[in-house]
């Protein structure tokens, strides 16, 4: 069986700036008040990493055919440790070789807090299984965050071995709603 592991565990690293944004910055430094307040309210990501480990793994084939990937149906949930705490419960469709190679998309809701703030969002992620190395991208569903999370917006990624934590990412900022 291959184990699944999808990785949204995410600790809060730096705030980073788009070069584009970066001239504009620095002239703040030197520019009138009214510029500076311009400057100052331009958007900013933050990129997050941290770590996930799985708590469990449920596959259920649903569809084989000799020759062919086997279609799966996997519930996956995990636990977040870093500046982001808490739980996700995952739903992903598999496609499964002989092999060992995989494709996968699926819906992930995270109910934990990022720094201060508490709530929960839904990520979107698709990926691939190639060996033991599984990778994948990630972004929050729009309009999905709840709480003090309201606005949440972000794209990011995994990368795990097989049957090992999950290293991950998000670039994310907060929309006002």
């Amino acid at each position: 069986m291959t184990a699944f592991v999808l990785g949204t565990g995410l600790m809060l690293l730096a705030h980073s700036m788009p070069a584009a944004d970066q001239s504009s910055a620095a002239g703040a430094l030197t520019a009138s008040p009214r510029n500076r307040s311009l400057a100052m309210t331009d958007k900013q990501k933050v990129h997050a990493v941290g770590r996930t480990s799985v708590k469990s793994y449920r596959p259920t084939p649903f569809d084989e055919v000799a020759g062919a990937p086997t279609l799966s149906d996997i519930r996956v949930t995990e636990t977040f440790s870093g500046d982001i705490e808490g739980e996700g419960v995952a739903q992903v469709v598999q496609a499964a070789h002989a092999g060992g190679a995989a494709t996968f998309v699926g819906l992930e809701r995270v109910r934990g807090a990022i720094g201060a703030r508490k709530g929960t969002f839904l990520l979107e992620v698709h990926g691939t299984v190639a060996g033991k190395d599984m990778t994948a991208e990630w972004s929050v569903v729009s309009g999905s965050a709840t709480g003090e999370l309201k606005g949440l917006r972000g794209q990011g990624g995994f990368r795990a071995k097989l049957g090992e934590h999950g290293d991950v990412w998000l670039d994310y900022e907060f929309q006002a709603h």
